[in-house]
């Protein structure tokens, strides 16, 4: 697929944006200052303040002196790169891939996205138009390659759009100032009468390396595909993601369920062609208003089955508030793991519908409670009790080792072993009774010790003596003493609770 770039100019990004923050100001002159080299330098002007002459780096106390109305305002040099990410991320509704390419613009790799506005000339208008709603002048193109639609929106006159392999036809007209080169080059070809890209273009590399740097060459390659130009985007861009543009806003349920429907049944085709099932899946809609809404899953085992997927998204929908319209969805799966052809089957085979159903009622009781108060365990390779369980990531991991059952351990363990009071213990003997939350235990049966030794490689301390006792109510107990028991710093503990 050819690539296609897309970049979006704010003319006037820091004016504008003072501008929608005090509407009075619209058609007044005004310009941002700040401190430098002991004076107060203009950093960006309003377009009228601009016409009337005041240029970025003037000194105020001039500016104000030729025009005593001029309006000074301190300026926040970090603001910039603040509004953009801002609409770096507002733009994400467009594309997953947004950059931020200071100090006013926004690049845009719209590649397989233009079609779903109808195309390249309704896909480029529509953000314009939000963006000047907005409150900000814009300036876009769409191009082959970054630097190409960088020159277009800043130098191109009437074409924005640039059809594929149409570059050179676009930018031979352009000055060499549409190839982002610095000051000093600029100056020197201007010195040199090259006014044009097509002044140069064809002149030997080595005699422009020569003249101009190799940063002309570099630049030159980028613009016209020779080389490759890498863009950061604000987010880190998911392989799986399905867009849904809706002509209409959608404000009814059903409208969202029928979106949210068609969108699993796309990214779903997907996996199953590549052998994958989601564990996440995030569904995002992007109201007009600029908000953006969104509810997400989590299933026990890789799964690709749609109406499974969405009675699970179907017990949030109604956390959604579409407020005036949502205009775009989106569904990504964030997290995917490997399907076998075996699980495949489990969708349409009798024989294992019960595993299937087990994982599809754990999934929407996780859906309704919360993933975190489903686990399932696994024994793990240490002694110490509190670290011979783990929680397994998913329900296709195996145990690395066996469960433990040639010693008696309890039905509930405490993360964390509570210390208990207890009565002068007999040596190498349980206590007679102890204390446990205000309540007594007179001990009536008792087995053990079991010496566990501490984990000297991971930490150094005194060991554990546990014994399973029995309380006159026949309530049954997991109780250690730690260290031995003419040790000054010998402690009784309570770690478990048998059937």
């Amino acid at each position: 697929m050819q690539q296609r770039f897309a970049n979006i100019w704010f003319r006037h990004l820091i004016t504008d944006w003072v501008v929608t923050e005090r509407p009075e100001l619209a058609n007044e002159q005004f310009v941002l200052a700040a401190p430098e080299r002991g004076r107060m330098v203009v950093k960006a002007a309003s377009p009228k303040a601009i016409e009337s002459g005041i240029m970025v780096g003037m000194v105020a106390a001039d500016a104000q002196a030729l025009f005593p109305a001029l309006e000074v305002i301190d300026d926040d040099p970090g603001k910039a790169a603040g509004l953009l990410n801002e609409l770096a991320e507002w733009c994400i509704r467009y594309t997953p891939i947004v950059a931020v390419d200071l100090p006013d613009c926004l690049m845009l790799d719209i590649t397989g996205c233009a079609h779903l506005w109808g195309g390249e000339r309704a896909y480029l208008k529509d953000i314009v138009i939000k963006l000047r709603h907005k409150g900000y002048e814009v300036s876009a193109a769409i191009a082959d390659t970054v630097g190409s639609a960088w020159a277009v929106a800043h130098y191109g006159q009437d074409k924005r759009i640039i059809p594929p392999n149409g570059l050179s036809g676009a930018l031979l007209p352009l000055p060499p100032a549409a190839l982002r080169l610095e000051a000093t080059v600029l100056e020197r070809m201007q010195k040199l009468g090259l006014y044009q890209i097509r002044d140069f273009i064809d002149m030997p590399r080595s005699v422009l390396r020569r003249r101009f740097g190799q940063q002309l060459l570099d630049r030159m390659d980028q613009a016209f595909g020779h080389a490759i130009e890498i863009i950061q985007s604000v987010k880190p861009a998911v392989p799986y993601q399905e867009r849904l543009p809706c002509m209409e806003p959608i404000v009814t349920a059903v409208g969202i369920q029928i979106a949210l429907k068609r969108l699993l049944e796309i990214i779903c085709r997907r996996l199953v062609k590549e052998g994958k099932g989601l564990r996440t899946a995030v569904f995002t809609g992007y109201r007009v208003d600029g908000k953006v809404v969104q509810i997400d899953i989590v299933t026990n085992r890789g799964s690709f089955n749609v109406m499974h997927l969405f009675k699970l998204f179907e017990l949030k929908i109604s956390t959604l508030r579409p407020g005036m319209g949502i205009e775009l969805f989106v569904m990504e799966a964030p997290v995917t793991e490997d399907v076998t052809e075996v699980q495949k089957k489990l969708w349409n085979t009798q024989a294992d519908s019960g595993n299937v159903n087990l994982i599809e009622l754990l999934d929407r009781l996780a859906g309704r409670a919360g993933m975190e108060t489903i686990h399932r365990y696994l024994p793990d390779e240490h002694y110490w009790p509190e670290r011979s369980v783990k929680i397994a990531d998913s329900l296709l991991e195996t145990p690395q080792t066996a469960w433990r059952i040639d010693r008696p351990r309890p039905i509930i363990l405490l993360a964390n072993p509570q210390l208990i009071d207890v009565a002068v213990p007999v040596p190498d003997y349980p206590p007679v009774l102890f204390r446990f939350k205000g309540t007594v235990h007179y001990m009536k049966r008792a087995d053990g010790p079991e010496r566990i030794e501490r984990e000297w490689w991971l930490e150094q301390g005194m060991h554990r003596d546990y014994y399973c006792v029995e309380d006159q109510d026949g309530a049954r107990f997991w109780i250690f003493r730690l260290g031995h028991y003419d040790h000054d710093d010998s402690k009784w503990f309570i770690h478990g609770f048998f059937a």
